[in-house]
């Protein structure tokens, strides 16, 4: 499930339920998440695919990168997560 790299999930189980975070990698069972605050990139978070919501938008920027395999950085994530907060209100 590649295709999902770069999109925006949210959390629907854990400690962590209802945190936003960007999908960084992904496989048929597990997507790595980063938050770029208690989850940088350098310390994904692993999480089975039945306990995130998938959030139907994506910083094309970032995403754009992913696929491209360059660095992104921790400040990135941070305000695409803020951006996507904001605009949901």
């Amino acid at each position: 499930m590649s295709d999902i790299k770069g999109y925006f999930a949210s959390s629907k189980a854990g400690h962590d339920k209802g945190t936003v975070y960007m999908i960084l990698e992904s496989d048929d069972v597990y997507v790595y998440l980063s938050d770029g605050n208690l989850r940088p990139t350098d310390k994904l978070k692993k999480k089975k695919l039945k306990h995130v919501q998938l959030i139907k938008q994506k910083d094309s920027d970032l995403a754009e990168k992913i696929e491209k395999n360059l660095f992104i950085s921790n400040e990135e994530i941070k305000y695409a997560i803020k951006q996507i907060k904001t605009s949901a209100k």
